[in-house]
């Protein structure tokens, strides 16, 4: 047996088991170990495969000769054989995003303790390339996907449930009995954001907010209008400046927007995500306003940044690291008990934390919501 230049193990010659050669130089296969082990390829397989039905001196051989000879399973093979991967998909709207980053690190912890791989994708908030990123999961047959949706909840996730690919959807709420899904009531954060900053004072305000058609963006602005309601206020009084992406820099045009409109600037300012609010702050204070003492202001996700701000942010909480793991867990329960799987609707609900930019007497007191 010859070495390549690394020292590891190689031969040459047609795959012995049906793993794919380059150039006449191919990783070792299942008959090389089970040669160097001393056993049968069924053998090698019950050990990679079913390890229990084999002694323990015999797996161990086995696993030195694994390590010996540096062999790699055939991961592909296995799915075929399966019909399935040992790995789900997790598609969200934006990776730059520190809220999805800490629903993310929530979901591969539950699934490195179930022995499953995670494969993360963006949507870029595209409906198209929602679409193209879900065929391409379907074809690496993944167990299932994890799924925050562009726009309806419908569609895109009916067509890869109808190829028998479990979905949940993640930050996502849906009426559906036979659907699970893990999100936060935004309705109810909007609602919380704006009469925290009409119980301050405010009686001007303006609610930034991203691309229409995400669901978030909607429910927070329905929660604020019924904040407004509750106030025997008009809608009025809630100027919208709406931008194309939910980004700082999207958040640094809507408060140029607002600063060259030739009015008066609102008394609060509620964003709908924190990077907005971060974008906001900015241009602000490069202009020399005041924050709160001139505007109050609020974001949503109370992403890490938020605290560290120039002026520490008031948000809006949501449970981004059980979000994804308690998806993650109706996800595999789904894939393992299909049958016998119930659905569940799982709505968490966000807490007010209240820091410098909208109370001037808070300092570093963060205030929970009860």
């Amino acid at each position: 047996m010859s070495t390549d230049d690394t020292g590891r193990p190689a031969v040459a010659g047609p795959a012995a088991d049906g793993q794919g050669g380059n150039g006449g130089v191919r990783t070792v296969g299942i008959k090389q170990v089970a040669a160097h082990a001393g056993v049968s390829p069924g053998t090698v397989s019950n050990v990679l495969n079913r390890p229990e039905r084999v002694a323990a001196a015999t797996r161990t051989r086995v696993e030195q000769a694994i390590v010996e000879l540096g062999f790699v399973r055939n991961g592909s093979a296995s799915t075929l054989r399966a019909g399935h991967s040992s790995t789900i998909g997790l598609m969200v709207l934006d990776l730059a995003n520190p809220f999805f980053t800490d629903v993310a690190r929530g979901v591969e912890d539950v699934a490195s303790e179930r022995g499953y791989a995670v494969i993360l994708s963006s949507s870029g908030e595209s409906d198209e390339r929602e679409q193209r990123n879900l065929r391409v999961l379907a074809e690496q047959r993944v167990r299932g996907v994890l799924l925050t949706p562009v726009g309806d909840e419908g569609g895109n996730a009916d067509r890869l449930r109808d190829r028998g690919v479990p979905v949940v959807l993640l930050d996502h709420p849906t009426p559906r009995a036979n659907q699970c899904s893990v999100a936060v009531d935004d309705v109810a954060g909007g609602e919380l954001a704006v009469t925290h900053l009409l119980d301050d004072g405010a009686r001007t305000l303006a609610f930034v907010t991203g691309p229409a058609g995400l669901r978030q963006c909607a429910d927070r602005r329905r929660g604020a209008l019924r904040a407004l309601r509750a106030a025997g206020l008009d809608r009025e009084v809630l100027q919208e400046v709406g931008v194309g992406a939910m980004n700082a820099r999207a958040g640094q045009e809507a408060a140029h927007r607002l600063l060259e409109s030739g009015g008066p600037l609102p008394e609060a300012i509620f964003c709908a995500n924190d990077l907005l609010a971060l974008g906001v702050l900015r241009v602000l204070l490069q202009a020399g306003v005041k924050v709160p003492t001139d505007v109050a202001l609020i974001g949503y996700d109370d992403i890490e940044f938020t605290a560290a701000a120039a002026v520490p942010l008031s948000s809006v909480r949501q449970p981004t690291y059980q979000l994804g793991r308690i998806a993650t867990e109706l996800l595999l329960e789904e894939c393992d008990e299909s049958r016998g799987h119930a659905h569940q609707q799982v709505m968490f609900q966000p807490e007010l934390v209240v820091r410098e930019s909208s109370r001037a007497a808070a300092g570093d007191r963060e205030i929970a919501s009860p």
